[in-house]
């Protein structure tokens, strides 16, 4: 396949996740072509492309002017789950907080009740549909957590799940395993059996998952995260944690000093902690959509990349906090909220995403080698990502070389 006629947002740079300044370099080509062989992209030039190569390609596509740029890396999804949570949507309508309806036994463990009751084939049909509307939106590599099963044989089924999934997708899945997601009340030890039992067990099954932990009030205490984290870690486990989303309890600071590849969340953050964090190799993932749909507070992006720290944004996808498998929306809400630049919310939402799952050496930027999972945005100028909202996704997307959505609103040119 051939791709000309394209403003190309390359992503191109140094190794690692960008903070400051290099946050907003697209590294674009006004005018370019790329050029696509074995699901690789085998050359990224400037200008056009000689004729006899447009007639020689098998698929030449004429972008029109279009942006073409990497499709959407979504680093924090919870996008496996049973059910559905409308009427706790109508409760906080109502005015009850998140947390008042997770105490009450809803939220995250009404959920869990419905995961504990579906069937491994269930679980994965349901994932395979959502992950279909995430694609449709431009997104390729998505990160799907477990965490509303909440015992060995539940956490393990989805899992199970997941990896299903991911082998009859064209999509890119990257399991977490999030087993401390909850307390789970009717269990007396159901924290000792985490970690003593359901963590190895998970890591025995899928070697080096990353393990997650929810740190909050309601959920997981900061002594208990870190016993979690230093059984994972020993066995050879990377850590992600959830922290500082309604109260700010000292797990940000812990997750840096322990190595954490990213802290998730960060609405609470205090100006001394995001200090630390800054100075620090650890990722920060804002995830806009939830402050949205939730209560209106956001994580502090830009005080954050002022201070030299990583961020990333992704869209939170979940049945509770943030209902949406919209990269575009989260980017969208990101310069509205998080107040990030156009350029900045693109670059946190693949190349800084990518970093989070450690597959920047495959994914996140047009260069030479990389796997050719890319998107043609129905439009000029990639700002109108943040401009517009509620839009019906990219005229094109690209999975490994494979054209999975061509839009019927945005009509292309093709070669013979």
């Amino acid at each position: 396949m051939l791709i000309h006629n394209a403003r190309i947002l390359t992503l191109a740079g140094e190794p690692g996740p960008r903070r400051s300044r290099a946050l907003r370099d697209l590294n674009v080509i006004d005018q370019g072509w790329v050029s696509i062989e074995d699901g690789r992209i085998a050359e990224v030039e400037s200008g056009a492309p000689d004729p006899r190569r447009l007639r020689g390609a098998t698929d030449a596509i004429d972008a029109q002017g279009r942006v073409l740029m990497p499709a959407f890396v979504d680093c924090h999804t919870h996008a496996c789950w049973a059910g559905d949570r409308f009427d706790e949507f109508e409760m906080r309508l109502a005015g009850v907080s998140y947390l008042d309806i997770l105490k009450r036994g809803g939220g995250i463990m009404a959920t869990v009740r419905a995961v504990r009751q579906a069937d491994e084939a269930t679980l994965t049909r349901l994932l395979l549909e959502r992950l279909e509307r995430m694609m449709l939106l431009g997104t390729a590599t998505v990160e799907v957590k477990s965490g509303y099963g909440l015992s060995p044989d539940d956490e393990i089924k989805m899992l199970r799940a997941i990896r299903a999934a991911a082998g009859r997708s064209p999509l890119r899945i990257v399991p977490t395993f999030l087993g401390a997601h909850a307390i789970d009340r009717d269990n007396p030890d159901f924290v000792e059996e985490t970690i003593t039992k359901t963590l190895p067990a998970v890591a025995q099954e899928f070697p080096k998952i990353a393990c997650d932990a929810y740190c909050e009030t309601a959920a997981w205490p900061l002594e208990d995260c870190r016993r979690l984290f230093e059984e994972a870690q020993a066995l050879g486990c990377p850590i992600r944690v959830h922290t500082d989303q309604f109260n700010s309890l000292g797990m940000t600071r812990l997750a840096v000093e322990m190595g954490a590849v990213s802290v998730d969340h960060l609405e609470a953050i205090t100006p001394r902690d995001l200090e630390f964090l800054a100075r620090s190799e650890t990722i920060g993932v804002m995830v806009p959509c939830t402050g949205f749909n939730l209560d209106g507070r956001y994580a502090p992006a830009r005080a954050l990349i002022d201070a030299g720290g990583a961020v990333a944004i992704a869209s939170n996808y979940n049945p509770g906090s943030a209902p949406t498998p919209s990269i575009p929306f989260t980017i969208a809400l990101a310069c509205r909220a998080l107040c990030m630049t156009p350029a900045e919310a693109i670059a946190a939402a693949i190349w800084n995403a990518a970093c989070v799952l450690r597959l920047e050496d495959e994914v996140g930027s047009i260069e030479i080698g990389k796997r050719a999972d890319l998107q043609i945005l129905d439009m000029r100028d990639e700002r109108g990502l943040a401009y517009e909202f509620a839009t019906p996704g990219p005229a094109m997307v690209m999975i490994g070389g494979k054209v999975v959505s061509r839009g019927e609103h945005a009509r292309f040119e093709q070669g013979d």
